[in-house]
């Protein structure tokens, strides 16, 4: 099977869904991965162009730890708009790539950015297989089936504090080690995520967000926590890949 994952920023991907992608990259899942800001403004002494620079070669190191095929990102930086222009190249992409799985960020979380990558993948998705909507570059419709997964968000939270739950949990305990070498491959980020986010350690910070959704599981130590999004217009009302390929990692929780 093909997974594609659709982050916002170079290191988010490794924050909240690097574990189920190293568990799906050993079940032989071939795996792609863009984020789609070029993480411009992360930054407090580099300038845009060369941070940038910097978080591209950061980025394509993790891809490289996880064994993904790394895509370019599409805009700086604060210009993630759900906008025609970049739905229509975020479209070109899934159709290139015709992911059975997508793991794309959670639609309720602290910055706009972020949700509004949720929101472009899951248009770019259900696009796919829409043969009148013209992709850029063009792309011929697919329809194949693909299930969307949203992460728990950064802080578990969405932008009002509300707790955001998870209905799927992902034991990712034995590939801690493995998704922290990952995260830690964006160095530029730890000064930058204490000094603007809070972040403590962006590494300490990743654990523990892991140990927290695991207390949430109720049965494993470190996990990551999954959300289907609605399966109309994208594949059948039962599917659910993630967990049929890793059913010894994986508990599914009744609907809150």
């Amino acid at each position: 099977m093909t997974v594609l994952i659709v982050s916002c920023h170079p290191d988010d991907a490794e924050f909240m869904m690097a574990g189920t992608a190293l568990l799906l990259k050993r079940a032989g899942c071939a795996i792609h991965c863009i984020n789609i800001a070029n993480g411009c403004a992360g930054s407090s002494t580099l300038g845009p162009a060369e941070t940038a620079a910097v978080r591209k070669e950061e980025a394509m190191k993790a891809a490289s730890l996880l064994g993904a095929v790394f895509h370019e990102s599409l805009v700086d930086d604060l210009e993630v708009f759900y906008a025609q222009n970049l739905i229509r190249r975020v479209t070109a992409l899934v159709r290139q790539v015709k992911p059975d799985i997508m793991l794309a960020m959670s639609l309720e979380d602290y910055m706009e950015d972020h949700m509004n990558a949720a929101r472009v993948a899951v248009t770019a998705a259900f696009l796919r297989g829409v043969k009148n909507y013209e992709s850029i570059p063009p792309e011929p419709a697919t329809l194949n089936d693909v299930m969307l997964y949203h992460s728990t968000p950064h802080i578990l939270t969405d932008m009002m504090r509300r707790p955001i739950v998870p209905e799927m949990y992902v034991d990712i305990s034995d590939v801690i080690g493995e998704k922290e070498k990952m995260l830690a491959c964006h160095a530029s980020q730890k000064e930058w995520l204490d000094a603007t986010q809070g972040f403590d350690s962006y590494l300490k910070t990743m654990r523990e967000a892991a140990s927290a959704v695991g207390g949430m599981s109720g049965r494993y130590r470190l996990a990551e926590g999954w959300r289907r999004h609605s399966h109309v217009g994208f594949c059948r009302k039962d599917e659910n890949p993630v967990f049929e390929l890793l059913p010894d990692r994986c508990l599914m929780v009744p609907a809150r």
